[in-house]
């Protein structure tokens, strides 16, 4: 005779055994984990206000790809994109970013490096 039970058996993500701390560093250096993305960025915040246009001619890499790293970026929330007819704007998110620096700030002044280490 069989009994079958019926069990939740979803996965847990790894990312969950770690404190929020760690887990919010980790979301915002995997944003940051792509040359494209600092570059799309740097270009964001050196414009200085949102930028209406086309943002696959300022790299040098297709549509689709530039596409996938804007939603990277959205995704942890570092910049914003508004549709308005058929063009998109982008902005940083002052506020996001800000978050970012403080929270990749702390996690780095954590690391007591102030002794030289010794690994043989």
């Amino acid at each position: 005779m069989y009994f079958y039970v019926k069990m939740d058996l979803m996965p847990q993500a790894k990312t969950e055994l770690f404190e929020a701390e760690l887990q919010t560093v980790s979301m915002f250096m995997k944003a940051l984990s792509h040359p494209a993305r600092l570059m799309i960025i740097k270009f964001l915040a050196d414009c200085k206000s949102c930028y209406t246009g086309d943002v696959t001619s300022e790299l040098p890499l297709s549509r689709t790809t530039i596409n996938q790293h804007l939603e990277e970026l959205k995704k942890a929330g570092l910049i914003m994109g508004h549709i308005t007819g058929n063009k998109t704007s982008y902005c940083i998110n002052q506020e996001r970013i800000a978050e970012m620096k403080s929270v990749i700030s702390a996690y780095l002044d954590e690391l007591d490096i102030s002794v030289p280490f010794k690994c043989e």
